[in-house]
């Protein structure tokens, strides 16, 4: 039977594959032990994609929903329908939106069709799933460096401490950091003398095999960071080396953070000074350090401020642009260089006034534009794979939301949360019938690699390529307006043109299918920076007005009493995506509230209680799991479940346990800088199900 080398599509660790088949069948999926990255690691998701490229919930056609269900329909008609459809709300006034999924950062081809569809479409801001992830990393990164995505990159195979606040790399296999194999790429650090501290509100997979592992209050980590660098100062261990005359506003920075009292910033983050000042010792003996923040430090009230600070300890440490700290990629295809460095505030958003950031607007503030009447309403919708519903706060308000819209597309392989308010679904083909290349997460890799997955079949007869349908559907809206569109870009001849600028080829990659290894990463610093001086802009005015500002209000208030909500991610999920994978959603429920034994106690819940959990937004079920993982004042659910909404067709996903954590989540609270959800600390109360129950109230 043959076997093809193949790239995993579904997270960011991009791990090889051997995939072996019969037809179109998969027999068999194992991890690739020539890839030079993943040596031969490969997750529980890996070896899923048999599922779901057999998955028999995926349509096959396009669907229309119509009074009493769904029917499917041609390729033609729902393309010449949807443009007839979008020309009519558009002549009438109605405006629209575009709305973009996580997946979609996995497929390169996809990418090259969105600017056709935004043209289309008339939309300036995008929404997507950035601002309920990662965008905070790049707006630092643009204040700092000049470009949204020069990531500094933790270098784990040289450094000799790593710190991680609010990541969970075994769990994610890395998040805005491609890092395969990490488990063992941890051992082989800690082989080496290296040492893994965890900071984060709960003793998370990787914080279980760290050296230390410190809880923090959720939100509070610009405190933390703050304290660190003040100690750093006290003990004369800030130490930027090389970086120094790089450095632009270095002397007005430590003005401002000097106005900080050590002992407000330990109370607000629930360490002890002394704790606190031997970390910074740590940091600051002049050994390879990294200091990595991922989403719990992200999806918090003061994401950018955060890790703006996360990055200004790696410069005070002399660890930034330097081997075993973090360090800038050289990738085969250089999307910084090749791309716009990105933008803040050019326009607002219609209802609230919130600023574009790098062309979007928060997801959080789609729902509102739907709902708010006047000029330019949100009437149409295109929703590319993404489940906003789900991944998005508030998800009953932004459910109710997509009701009320005259036109919604979704380009979704199922009727989802989301999709089933659809007008239409335009379902793509499965993924094996795919090219592959890490065009966006290779940049962002522990080491330098290419590698390039060609489609092991055709797409079956009828059926598309995502690419596909979003330049098909972008020329049907565009032609019904009468818009003129170019020939739309073929991604291959595309993807070539851009290896060539590196030196690279295709052809070239197709003759390595299990990938080039090209590299450690190097020093690159100044001619990597991208502001007009080549210097780090070290006090931008909007986050030092954040800083002085929200930041210092926020720290002048005691900590509010009570419970706060966080999420937590699985190694057998991603997101929303992968609930309909039967060898995934096997074993025990998943969906569990974590808290506290003195939390129990207080609230007279015991281990394996049903509890009733209340926000502002709205109120779940959760079975309850006691444990001193988290700590006190802190109650954890996963997030990506809540499939069973009416109307979902996903035969696997619906019949699982578990409740959407966004139904909780809040609207209102936003990092302002970025537009990026606040998932992290949602004030919540708790109650035993059956007590709310007989007292008819949310607990």
């Amino acid at each position: 039977m043959p076997v093809h080398t193949r790239t995993c599509h579904i997270c960011e660790a991009n791990c090889g594959l051997l995939i072996e088949t019969e037809g179109r069948r998969v027999l068999s999926i194992r991890g690739d032990g020539d890839d030079p990255i993943s040596r031969g690691h490969i997750c529980p998701k890996g070896n899923a994609i048999a599922d779901i490229e057999a998955d028999p919930d995926r349509l096959t056609s396009p669907m229309k929903r119509v009074c009493d269900g769904w029917v499917a329909l041609d390729w033609e008609t729902a393309l010449a329908e949807i443009g007839a459809r979008f020309a009519a709300i558009k002549s009438a006034g109605g405006g629209a939106a575009l709305y973009v999924g996580n997946p979609t950062a996995h497929d390169f081809a996809l990418g090259f069709q969105m600017g056709a569809l935004k043209k289309a479409l008339g939309v300036r801001g995008v929404y997507s799933a950035s601002t309920v992830d990662q965008m905070p990393h790049q707006l630092a990164q643009y204040f700092l460096y000049g470009h949204n995505a020069l990531f500094p990159i933790p270098d784990i195979e040289r450094t000799r401490h790593l710190v991680i606040l609010g990541g969970n790399p075994l769990a994610s296999n890395g998040s805005v950091w491609t890092v395969p194999d990490v488990k063992r790429r941890l051992a082989e650090m800690r082989s080496r003398g290296g040492r893994l501290t965890v900071i984060d509100p709960r003793r998370s997979e990787t914080a279980g095999i760290a050296d230390a592992h410190h809880f923090i209050r959720p939100g509070s980590d610009p405190a933390l960071l703050i304290a660190l660098l003040l100690a750093l100062d006290d003990a004369g261990l800030v130490n930027p080396g090389r970086l120094r005359p790089m450095l632009d506003g270095w002397d007005d920075l430590w003005t401002a953070l000097r106005r900080f009292d050590m002992a407000s910033l330990a109370r607000a983050c629930g360490w002890e000074v002394a704790a606190i000042a031997a970390l910074a010792t740590e940091l600051g003996n002049g050994q390879p350090t990294a200091v990595y923040g991922r989403i719990g430090v992200s999806t918090a009230p003061f994401g950018t401020l955060a890790h703006w600070l996360i990055n200004l300890l790696n410069i005070a440490t002399g660890n930034l642009d330097r081997e075993g700290g973090v360090m800038f990629s050289s990738p085969a295809i250089d999307i910084a260089g090749g791309s716009g460095p990105g933008s803040r505030g050019r326009f607002h958003s219609r209802v609230s006034g919130h600023p574009e950031v790098m062309g979007e607007f928060p997801a959080v503030s789609l729902a509102e534009e739907i709902r708010a009447p006047g000029e330019g309403q949100v009437q149409a919708l295109v929703v590319i794979a993404g489940n906003p519903v789900l991944s998005v706060p508030d998800g009953g308000a932004l459910d109710a939301a997509l009701a009320g819209l005259e036109l919604m597309v979704s380009v979704d392989p199922h009727i989802t949360a989301t999709s089933r308010h659809a007008h239409y679904v335009l379902p793509p083909c499965g993924p094996l019938a795919k090219d592959h290349y890490p065009l966006l997460l290779a940049p962002i890799a522990f080491r330098n690699f290419a590698k390039f997955s060609p489609a092991l079949w055709e797409p079956r007869h009828g059926q598309k390529r995502d690419w596909e349908i979003v330049a098909d559907l972008a020329r049907a809206i565009a032609g019904a307006q009468g818009i003129s569109l170019p020939p739309p870009v073929n991604p291959r001849e595309q993807l070539d043109r851009m290896l060539a600028k590196g030196g690279l080829s295709l052809a070239e990659m197709m003759a390595h299918p299990h990938g080039l290894d090209l590299g450690p990463h190097v020093q690159r610093l100044p001619d990597r920076l991208f502001t007009p001086e080549k210097r780090i802009h070290c006090v931008p005015e909007a986050v030092m007005e954040d800083l002085c500002g929200r930041f210092s209000d926020w720290l002048a208030r005691q900590p509010e009493p009570g419970l706060v909500l966080i999420g937590r991610r699985h190694i057998r999920s991603n997101n929303s995506w992968l609930g309909n994978a039967p060898r995934l959603a096997k074993g025990p429920d998943k969906c569990v509230l974590l808290l506290n034994p003195v939390d129990a106690q207080a609230h007279g819940i015991a281990d394996g209680d049903l509890v009733s959990i209340s926000s502002a937004a709205g109120t779940v079920e959760a079975s309850a799991q006691v444990t001193d993982e988290v700590m006190t004042g802190v109650v954890s659910l996963p997030h990506g479940f809540g499939h069973g909404r009416p109307g979902v067709r996903l035969s696997v996903a619906s019949a699982r346990l578990g409740v959407s954590h966004n139904d909780l989540t809040l609207r209102t609270r936003i990092d302002v800088l970025s537009g990026t959800a606040a998932l992290v600390g949602t004030p919540v109360t708790i109650a035993p199900a059956f007590a709310v129950a007989a007292n008819g109230t949310n607990g």
